[in-house]
């Protein structure tokens, strides 16, 4: 009998897929498990995936826990038959002794692996921090490759899992409350990339790049605000209250910036405030550039 089990405790994507693409690239039977199907709520949003290797070893979630031992089992039987199949748990299943503690109901669907090349190339493109997609045709039981969608779901009985790089924060200041963020960050599996003073890293931002300036020096982070203002970074935030961003906004605009681009600086930073403490202020901003993160998941073919 297998032995179904958790191997790897992650919901991101490029960590299932990478787990999956490092098993096919060894010779093992695998499926991808998608959430196609959300009837009142869940816990996960639709395009949640599961990976599953022939030998029970699985990476993922579908749901919070509670349906995935039953998924990977059934996972493991489509991977033995070379089949697809499609399964429901929660409401409008047939298995009662199964049940969704939040009342709801999901629809997955799994398909057993036949090419690892669409898996390798979405994992060296997010690896390369550009955005990619899968396309699922549940009627041909086949798996490709496709242009990202605004978000993951079904076009014209295709399923399209559309994923963005991991989110990456360019940091400028390394005081207590920068070393704060950078830990909590750290724990939350976020990447920290900490700025100097020449801006590069600011300069190189791309759309899933958050800078956050947790400094108190404004007239030192002109030139490096100023970078990160022509990038493509989602979110800017700076620290200070309004008379010190007053004194910002005076010398972005004496150095050419245009007010449309000020505009879009957070500040005073945060998602509450004032904050006085650091850590206060380290969760706040954390909770700030996430909000600002899922408002901005949006993917340009």
């Amino acid at each position: 009998m297998t032995e179904i089990r958790l191997t790897e405790q992650s919901d991101r994507p490029e960590e299932i897929l990478t787990f999956l693409r490092d098993a096919l690239l060894t010779g093992r039977g695998c499926a991808l498990v998608t959430l196609t199907e959300i009837v009142d709520g869940a816990a996960r949003m639709l395009g949640a995936h599961m990976a599953v290797r022939e030998d029970g070893a699985y990476c993922g979630y579908v749901s919070g826990g509670c349906v995935e031992a039953a998924v990977a089992a059934e996972a493991c039987e489509a991977i033995a038959s070379g089949q697809d199949r499609f399964v429901r748990y929660g409401q409008g299943s047939p298995y009662f002794d199964i049940v969704l503690p939040c009342g709801g109901g999901i629809g997955v669907w799994i398909h057993p692996l036949r090419d690892a090349e669409p898996i390798v190339q979405v994992v060296e493109d997010l690896m390369a921090r550009h955005p990619s997609a899968l396309a699922y045709d549940p009627a041909a039981q086949t798996l490709r490759l496709c242009e990202p969608a605004a978000e993951s779901g079904w076009h014209d009985g295709v399923f399209v899992s559309t994923y963005r790089p991991p989110l990456r924060v360019v940091l400028m200041g390394q005081g207590l409350e920068g070393r704060l963020f950078s830990r909590i960050a750290a724990a939350a599996g976020i990447e920290v990339v900490l700025e100097t003073i020449q801006g590069t890293a600011s300069a190189r931002a791309d759309q899933d790049t958050a800078v956050v300036f947790l400094q108190h020096d404004v007239d030192r982070e002109v030139d490096v605000l100023r970078q990160a203002l022509a990038s493509d970074a989602f979110y800017i935030g700076c620290l200070g209250g309004r008379r010190t961003h007053s004194k910002r906004v005076a010398l972005l605009a004496e150095a050419g910036v245009a007010a449309d681009d000020i505009a879009r600086i957070h500040a005073p930073i945060g998602l509450f405030g004032p904050a006085r403490d650091a850590a206060s202020v380290a969760f706040s901003v954390l909770g700030q550039v996430m909000k600002e993160r899922g408002q901005h998941a949006v993917f340009a073919p």
